[in-house]
């Protein structure tokens, strides 16, 4: 018989070494283990490297950094590496779907827990509107290649027309949406389609990202370096709180680990692997973008196809355009996955109703719950601009690895002796530097996103205080507790 929880009310954890018993006790349909280090790394690749290179990239050199756009990746990614290591520690002690959701619930409780899977449902869903929109961009370009107009109304969201069209005449993204219930449909695959369909994607953005490094290369004016602040310090520390969703698609990849063939020996690996590579990436297309074209002319909807039609490149422009659609497809799946899995597991622990934690008999996947997030994905794309859509998410993923790293010094001083397959190195000073620069880029935000972000605090709050807290797993296995 499994150890009661530790702990009473909204303060409950699981014991940590009967994570896997108690969560299993829930009902849930189980997933399917089917993820080899090739598949998760591939997934994170294919979560961190997109936005960040073909639309945000764009947008936050023209109006927020300039060329120090490299600067806001960079400090960002010092940010993302410090709670990777946190991350990978985790992978490897608690293999169980929810990552960070999972985490927190473990080490600080239950309210803990709740807090942040609650608010990584709306992040990971607005991140997946969010690329929808930016793959719309570039769609609309390659249809202008072609000499192809969409009609007006299926064009984009409202308050988003060119000059020169009527205000209002934009009623919906209608491609955005589409995208999102395309990835959800191809969830709903089964996890080993589904990644095989991931990896080749992400085969093909790693290479159209090097082509346009290479070709790109030979087309740099040093002089557009010149003014590299010119926006201010500050510029590049705001841009780096926009740009930060784009360096942590391993967190959403670490939902996965129920579905890794050997999650506590590759999970860990994945992590690292896929950050190092995407940072690589990340500072090499940022180089040669703000050199091509000076900052002031980026266009911030299609930044690198319009860069090359700038220098008589238009065919490889038309080659990006094609690319972007098809390898950012792969952040929408990282992250739809990561959403999804985080839902799963706040139902299957009782914390949402457990109708969203129903699995497919066959392909084992949380089909009901994929629909769920996919459908609030489209809508979300369809009748949001791409800023406000942004202005939904990075303030929970920040929050998010405060509390990892955080939950990484507590256990490991209050269980010292459970076995890591990986140990996140300078302990408690990484962990700790992550925690600071993730407060501090939280500081840069807007008030409308702290703003949005307390809407939905405040809803999550009367959903587990009125529901989640009486249903709660741990609750029932001990039932003389108050609820």
């Amino acid at each position: 018989m499994s150890a009661p929880p530790i702990g009473t009310g909204p303060f409950r954890r699981k014991p940590i070494d009967q994570i896997a018993e108690i969560e299993d006790a829930g009902g849930a349909g189980g997933l399917q283990r089917t993820l080899g280090l090739r598949q998760l790394t591939a997934i994170g690749v294919g979560g961190i490297i997109g936005a960040g290179i073909f639309s945000l990239a764009g947008a936050v050199a023209n109006k927020t950094a300039g060329p120090a756009v490299l600067i806001s990746f960079l400090i960002a990614g010092i940010a993302s590496a410090a709670a990777a290591f946190s991350y990978a520690e985790f992978a490897g002690l608690i293999p169980r779907a929810g990552s960070a959701y999972t985490y927190g619930y473990a080490v600080l409780g239950e309210i803990v827990g709740w807090f942040i899977g609650w608010d990584l449902l709306l992040e990971y869903t607005a991140i997946v509107a969010v690329v929808a929109i930016g793959i719309s961009g570039y769609f609309n370009d390659l249809l202008g290649f072609l000499d192809i107009k969409l009609p007006l109304w299926m064009s984009g969201s409202p308050g988003t027309e060119p000059t020169g069209v009527e205000p209002g005449s934009y009623k919906v993204n209608l491609f955005a949406m589409l995208l999102c219930l395309l990835i959800a449909f191809i969830l709903n695959q089964g996890m080993k389609n589904a990644a095989r369909f991931e990896t080749v994607l992400v085969y093909v953005k790693v290479a159209i990202v090097l082509l346009v490094v290479v070709v790109g290369a030979f087309h740099i004016n040093s002089g557009n370096y010149s003014n590299f602040f010119p926006f201010g310090i500050s510029g590049a520390f705001t841009g780096a709180a926009t740009v930060f969703f784009a360096v942590f698609g391993y967190d959403a990849m670490s939902t996965a680990a129920e579905e890794s063939k050997d999650s506590q020996k590759h999970m860990p690996k994945a992590i690292l692997y896929s950050l190092a590579i995407s940072m690589v990436l990340y500072v090499l297309a940022c180089l040669v973008l703000t050199g091509m074209v000076n900052y002031t002319d980026i266009d911030s909807e299609s930044a690198f196809s319009s860069a090359f039609r700038s220098v008589g490149l238009g065919w490889l422009g038309l080659i990006i355009a094609v690319g972007a659609i098809l390898g950012i497809l792969t952040v929408l799946f990282t992250f739809m996955m990561g959403a999804t899995r985080v839902g799963y597991s706040m139902s299957r622990d009782g914390l949402l109703p457990k109708w969203f934690s129903g699995t497919h008999p066959v392909r084992k996947v949380p089909s009901r719950m994929t629909w769920v997030l996919g459908i609030a994905s489209a809508v979300i794309a369809g009748v949001l601009p791409i800023a406000e859509a942004a202005e939904l998410t990075n303030i929970g993923i920040l929050l998010a690895f405060v509390v990892v790293c955080v939950a990484v010094i507590v256990l490991r001083y209050r269980r010292p002796d459970l076995p890591r397959t990986f140990r996140c190195p300078g302990m408690p000073v990484v962990p700790a530097i992550g925690v600071v620069f993730s407060i501090w880029l939280i500081t840069f935000l807007e008030p409308a996103t702290w703003l949005r972000f307390a809407i939905w605090f405040a809803i999550g709050m009367v959903v587990y205080f009125g529901y989640g807290r009486r249903n709660s797993l741990l609750a029932k296995k001990n039932p003389l507790e108050e609820s």
